[in-house]
């Protein structure tokens, strides 16, 4: 007897198969909301800093100019501003990964139990507030604080220091408030690494430092990557922390146009800053991004070949 035959429907001439939604369509939705609220006010604030201003003619003028960004080009005092910046966004980086790499392997080879707990705890600086994180920062590095006592006891000091208002205490602010983000990142890229393939590797012979040279950072490169350009890009934007850890002394871009919109009430200017710090922002990532990017396909196409 011959196997019986599946029995197959064949659709009629007239009758089409039904068309998948097309790809473009489906995120149309996202990209129309994106566009609302992100590309339209910048587009606008795009537009405010191409106006003038004066302050005896009744504030904004009618005129569109460069006459804002070629100031912010020629004047000085933006230009140490804009340095002190982006050197604060990379002080704060290397700090996330001198901290967050270690402390991100060390939660990875804990077990699943204390693994869930730390991970939790090295996240808490994320669930709170940043002005209420902020100003508990404040009270600790105040002149009365309990650092300062500490050092006073220790004999490490012969007075109580004072270490608000300092570019260093603005670091450690922001290192302590953006290190979640980084551990969380390369926390998640070191899922692809086998521990087993560690152990088998110190078994032939090879020490922790060379374990962690050829096997645990190629893998968490990425994360480091990805880690590093999050935690730039809020530092260099960053507003509550260096305006109350800061104060006046340490200025940063941010800062700079919160004056300028809210105390000159100068808008073009607080505008044209902010777009300044976009552009450039922007560049420095992408720049980074395809360093970085030509460094790991180059070692890891020496790897695989």
């Amino acid at each position: 007897m011959s196997a019986a035959r599946p029995m197959i429907r064949q659709l009629p001439p007239h009758a089409t198969r039904r068309k998948r939604p097309n790809g473009p369509l489906l995120v149309a939705p996202v990209t129309l909301l994106f566009a609302l609220l992100l590309v339209v006010p910048m587009a606008l604030v795009g537009v405010l800093s191409l106006r003038g201003f004066d302050a005896a003619a009744g504030g904004v003028l009618d005129g569109y100019s460069w006459h804002n960004y070629a100031q912010i080009v020629a004047d000085r005092y933006y230009h140490e501003i804009f340095l002190r910046t982006f050197g604060l966004a990379i002080s704060v980086t290397l700090g996330t990964v001198v901290l967050g790499v270690p402390e991100a392997y060390i939660i990875f080879r804990m077990s699943a139990r204390w693994r869930a707990f730390f991970l939790i705890l090295t996240l808490g600086p994320l669930f709170i507030s940043a002005v209420v994180r902020t100003l508990g920062w404040s009270i600790l590095l105040d002149g009365q604080g309990i650092v300062a006592q500490l050092l006073v006891r220790l004999h490490l000091v012969d007075a109580p220091p004072q270490m608000l208002f300092s570019f260093p205490a603005v670091v450690v602010v922001l290192v302590h408030a953006l290190v979640p983000l980084m551990v969380l990142s390369v926390w998640t890229s070191l899922q692809s690494v086998d521990p087993q393939v560690a152990n088998a590797a110190i078994s032939l012979g090879a020490g922790p430092l060379t374990v962690w040279r050829r096997i645990v950072l190629p893998q968490a490169t990425p994360g480091i990557l990805s880690g590093s350009l999050i935690v730039f890009a809020l530092s260099a934007s960053a507003f509550a922390t260096p305006a109350l850890i800061g104060g006046r002394r340490i200025k940063v871009v941010a800062t700079a146009a919160y004056d300028e919109f809210l105390h000159s009430m100068n808008w073009p200017m607080g505008a044209a800053i902010a777009v300044c710090l976009l552009v450039l922002n922007i560049g420095a990532i992408s720049l980074y991004g395809r360093f970085v990017e030509r460094r790991l396909k180059r070692r890891f196409g020496e790897a695989t070949s």
